[in-house]
Parts: C-alpha cells; sequence; structure tokens
C-alpha cells in the first residue's frame, strides 16, 4: 500500500510543481520567435501556416535558403518524432533546399498526430506548422535570463557549451556555467554584456554583436515580466551573425493583467479540457486514472485524501483544491468539472474549514447534486467552521449522503460504495 502512495504523489509530482511553485505559460516556438522578433532580437526569417496553401502564400517571403519545417506542439523531441498516421520516416523536422518538398512537408504534417518522448502514447494532433530560413552554425552557445531566489532577482546564466541539456553540462562541466546577477533597478551594464559574452568566447565584432544581443534579451526579459528567457542555442554563424534559434520563456502570471497580449497567445490544444476549465474558475484540477472524485480544501489535505484513498484499496481519479475562499458557484463547477470523468464511480468531499465556511460548501454540495443530477454515491467528511449548520444542511437535503466524522471513515466508506454499486 505505502508503494501505491508513493506512485501516487509521483504521478502529480510534476503537475503539483506547475501548479504551485512554477509560473507557468505554455507558447509555441513561433509565438516566441515572434516576442524576439518584436523586442529586436536576431531570430531567422520564418513563416506560419496552418495549411499548404496558406503556406505556399507565404514562403517566398523566406527567398531561397534552406528551409527548416517544424510541426508546432508543445512537446520537445520533434525531430526524433514519427507520424504513425502519417508519410513513413517522416518526423517532426523536416529540413530541405527544395521550395516544393518543403510545402510537402507542410501537407504531410498538419492534421497528423506526432507522436514524441514528451506526448501522449497516441500523440498530438499538428495544427501548425513553421518554416524558417535555415542558418549555417558555427557554433552553440547557451543563455539564459531568469529570476533567482539566491541572487534576490534576474541573474544570467551562460555556457559556451549550448546545444545540449544545460543540467548535463552542469553536472559534467560545472567550470563551464557563468552566472552573473544583474541589479534590478540599475539593469544590465554594457561591461556586464560584453563580460558575458567573452565567457561564451565570442570574439572580435562577434563580441560586440553579441553583447548588444545580450542586452536586449535581457531588456526583454524585464518588460514582459518573464521569470525566465532561455535561448538554446544561442549561436554564431559562418557568416558572422549571432541568432537566438530556439527560445523557451516561462512568464509570472501574477503580471497576466499587464501582459494581455502575451496572455492571450496560451496554447490550450494540448492541455487536458478539465484543467482548462477549472482554472476559468480558479480551482486547482489535475486528472487521474481512478474512479473515487475527490473535492477538497488545500493541496496538502488534498494529497493527504488521495493517499489515505488508496491505502483502503481505491484509486483517486483526479486532485481537486477549492482553495481557501471558495464560493458556491464554485463548488457547482468543481463539481461539474469532476463527474464529467466518464470513470467516476463515486465522489468524496473532504473538508477541513478553517478559512473555508463549512455552511458554504454544504450549500454548495446540495445545490450542486440537484443541478447536476448526481447519479453515483456522495461521501462528505467536514470539520471545522459552522460544521454542524453543514451538517444539518446536508441532512435535511433529502439526498443520499453518506456522512463521515473523520478523513479514514470517509475513504472507507467511498471505497466499499465501489464494492455495494458492483
Amino acid at each position: 500500500m505505502l508503494r501505491n502512495c508513493i506512485a501516487c504523489h509521483s504521478r502529480l509530482s510534476t503537475a503539483l510543481r506547475l501548479k504551485f511553485q512554477k509560473r507557468h505559460l505554455n507558447l509555441q516556438e513561433y509565438q516566441s520567435k515572434q516576442i524576439l522578433d518584436k523586442h529586436g532580437c536576431s531570430v531567422q526569417k520564418f513563416i506560419v501556416a496552418n495549411s499548404k496553401s496558406e503556406a505556399e502564400r507565404q514562403v517566398n517571403r523566406l527567398g531561397p535558403c534552406e528551409y527548416v519545417v517544424k510541426a508546432q506542439i508543445l512537446a520537445g523531441g520533434r525531430g526524433k518524432g514519427k507520424f504513425p498516421d502519417g508519410k513513413p520516416g517522416l518526423s517532426g523536422v523536416y529540413i530541405t533546399y527544395n521550395r516544393d518538398e518543403a510545402l510537402d512537408a507542410v501537407q504531410n504534417m498538419i492534421g497528423k498526430r506526432l507522436v514524441t518522448k514528451q506526448t501522449i502514447k497516441d500523440g498530438v494532433k499538428v495544427d501548425k506548422v513553421m518554416i524558417a530560413e535555415g542558418v549555417v552554425i558555427k557554433r552553440e552557445t547557451y543563455l539564459a535570463v531568469l529570476m533567482d531566489r539566491e541572487s534576490n532577482g534576474p541573474v544570467i546564466v551562460a555556457s559556451p557549451a549550448g546545444g545540449m541539456d544545460i543540467e548535463t553540462v552542469a553536472e559534467k562541466n560545472p567550470e563551464l556555467i557563468y552566472k552573473e546577477p544583474i541589479d534590478i533597478h540599475a539593469g544590465i551594464t554594457e561591461e556586464q554584456a560584453r563580460k558575458i559574452a567573452k565567457n561564451l568566447e565570442f570574439k572580435g565584432e562577434l563580441l560586440d554583436k553579441a553583447a548588444k544581443e545580450i542586452i536586449r534579451l535581457y531588456n526583454l526579459f524585464i518588460s514582459v515580466d518573464a521569470t525566465q528567457v532561455e535561448i538554446n542555442p544561442f549561436v554564431e554563424t559562418e557568416d558572422n551573425r549571432v541568432f537566438c534559434v530556439d527560445a523557451k520563456m516561462n512568464f509570472d502570471d501574477s503580471a497576466a493583467y499587464r501582459q494581455k497580449e502575451i496572455f492571450s497567445m496560451e496554447d490550450h490544444s494540448e492541455s487536458d479540457p478539465r484543467e482548462v476549465e477549472a482554472n476559468k474558475f480558479h480551482l486547482n484540477y489535475i486528472g487521474m486514472d481512478g474512479n473515487i472524485a475527490c473535492l477538497v480544501n488545500g493541496a496538502g489535505l488534498a494529497m493527504a485524501t488521495m493517499d489515505v484513498i488508496k491505502l483502503h484499496g481505491g484509486e483517486p481519479a483526479n486532485f481537486l483544491d477549492v482553495g481557501g475562499s471558495v464560493t458556491e458557484d464554485q463548488v457547482y463547477h468543481a463539481f461539474r468539472i469532476i463527474t464529467s470523468d466518464p470513470q467516476v464511480r463515486c465522489v468524496l468531499v473532504n473538508i477541513f474549514g478553517g478559512i473555508v465556511n463549512c455552511a458554504t460548501i454544504a450549500k454548495g454540495v446540495v445545490s450542486a447534486s440537484k443541478k447536476i443530477e448526481l447519479k453515483v454515491p456522495l461521501v462528505v467528511r467536514l470539520e471545522g467552521t459552522n460544521v454542524e449548520e453543514a451538517k444539518s444542511i446536508m441532512a435535511n437535503s433529502g439526498l443520499p449522503i453518506l456522512s463521515a466524522n473523520c478523513l479514514e471513515e470517509a475513504a472507507k466508506k467511498a471505497v466499499q460504495s465501489l464494492a455495494n454499486s458492483k
């Protein structure tokens, strides 16, 4: 049973870190390039299309060049990905000097599902494709601007060993990692930018070009309220140019009100629609593969609830934290979302009311159960503020609610209800 609990935590760990620790806005590669271009950073010429005909209308903007055709999905590993229902041998990245071959690749990617090491088993449908101008890379480096707790502000991390996983570089060659804290009030200085460019081993006129690019990237980082702007690779080309070839950006969620243009770009096509829907109502939801739906207040209590369900032989269908300022309307939407999962055969509500008013939860539970005509067993454990009023509301609701005095009793009743319904 302990192994089951650990497995439950493991499945949630990444998702919970994203929701409660890391601030993360999903942007496609072409969207990051658009932001870089808008702020004066050097990127290859590129076009984006959702059909071959659209690509044909735009491709002449690139002129004769090496065409780099890239499927636009959020998962990594596209270059080694496969299209099970598409052209044999085609990956998510196709490079050619032939214009017609590039357009054929666009046609063969759009509408097909691309499977990579980071996608689900069935892959992700490709709706857009980017065609970028190829550049002849002489050397790859790594550059990132990010918020650093240790430095209490922005820091630039740089390495001449670019084009690879920076964590691997840090582990095997830590001497190749350079960090430069930046005073957020004064901003980056030209001296600092040149120092970073030297650490990246740019020389001569390229040193000046790289330094200017570093300043532009830092200014972009500040102006868009980013928490991270990572360029990997940050390259030197054979014709003595400096380019930001690939970018990863994270943004501060609390700045969404003043970065509306950027946040409106978020791509939800690869997200669980239930998670997207829950986010609209300020609910923290993560779908799982069990059949006992959970509605809980507090991330820690939600984790404990899932653990106890598993200890008694059940499987949680989701993680759902309604937060501390939940309203009756939010409870309704929480119920609607968790019961939209066809696997759910029981709902367990576990609330410890400190900030949360148990009576508010009870009213919301009763109202939601009636509105959605709940057909599965409902187990409710409430404790804390206004709990007696809450129990009275449920007792007088006319609903077949299974009440519990503690979490363990609630979990046992939830699991037993599944056995009784077989």
